[in-house]
């Protein structure tokens, strides 16, 4: 594989803007659309995307697992309504450095699922970042109850999107030993479209027009999001270009300051530094296991967070 790390952390870079630009018109049209409308047109016009990637090693949808596609399409489907109720609550950094809370949950879910025993360094990893999580929560001052103008369960939902966006991961781990990356998104790509078209009647709004380009363009964030974020794991090792994928902060934290004038807190930097090391660390010290997972993760748009 070639390695030319400006270009992939180029690209990897510009996947987390996207996806946290297609965040902020999520939280734009979630406070007037149902989140499973939103997350319909999501799919509906990222779908094309996917196709293009899937291409390019050829479409194959033959498959002898079809339920656990299922599954994983269920589960990613509650990561994406989670990730939605989460944008429109919460300001958008917090959102973000929340989600990247999915490696750690991984560690965790490993145990159970896979059998696997954490190294040391990993559970100091693990450590780390869930201690970030605890500054965040003080700064809130949700330990005790007093979580502000925004409601502190926004707060724990976004959380446990982690925690959902990791056992995705860990899905898409247990199929890929008999399924490719491309038969995975495809599968994904048309079962949750299927899925959300299904309510669709029952809870459907109908949008203004500023309100359905918002639409089209999420979907068309998402899926530009996946082909640059292929790309950049295709253009680059892992190792050398996955902290880049942490840049997503820095997106979230000015789209939310100019865009909703939201402005970061000292708890939140300090807990999202510790988060991300933790993350970053892991990424380092722990660089076969970590390829295995992107690599598998890099056709997932599910939490549009970093593998």
């Amino acid at each position: 594989m070639k390695h030319d790390l400006k270009r992939g952390a180029l690209l990897l870079a510009s996947a987390t803007f996207f996806t946290a630009a297609l965040n902020a018109l999520q939280k734009l049209t979630g406070s007037s659309l149902p989140a499973l409308e939103i997350i319909f047109f999501r799919n509906l016009f990222s779908l094309p995307f996917v196709l293009l990637i899937a291409s390019r090693t050829g479409i194959v949808l033959k498959t002898h697992h079809f339920g656990g596609h299922v599954l994983r399409s269920v589960v990613g489907l509650v990561s994406m309504i989670m990730v939605v109720i989460t944008v429109t609550r919460l300001p958008l950094a917090e959102q973000q450095v929340l989600s990247y809370t999915q490696p750690l949950f991984l560690v965790l879910l490993s145990i159970p699922l896979l059998h696997e025993r954490p190294s040391l360094q990993r559970w100091i990893a693990v450590s780390i970042g869930f201690s970030g999580v605890i500054v965040v929560a003080l700064g809130k001052g949700l330990l005790h109850g007093a979580g502000g103008a925004v409601p502190s369960w926004a707060y724990f939902m976004a959380l446990a999107q982690g925690a959902v966006g990791a056992l995705t991961t860990m899905q898409i781990r247990q199929l890929s030993a008999t399924e490719s990356s491309t038969t995975i998104a495809l599968w994904q790509a048309i079962l949750m479209t299927v899925m959300t078209a299904l309510p669709l009647p029952f809870i459907w709004t109908t949008p203004g027009m500023t309100e359905a380009a918002c639409l089209v363009a999420v979907g068309a964030f998402a899926g530009i999001a996946q082909v640059l974020q292929t790309e950049a794991f295709a253009s680059a090792q892992v190792s050398a270009i996955g902290p880049f994928a942490y840049s997503g902060l820095v997106w979230a934290a000015l789209i939310g300051w100019f865009g909703f004038g939201e402005m970061p807190g000292l708890a939140m930097v300090l807990g999202g530094l510790l988060i991300i090391g933790s993350g970053v660390w892991m990424l380092r010290h722990d660089r076969p296991a970590k390829r295995k997972v992107v690599a598998e993760g890099t056709m997932d748009a599910a939490t549009g967070t970093p593998p």
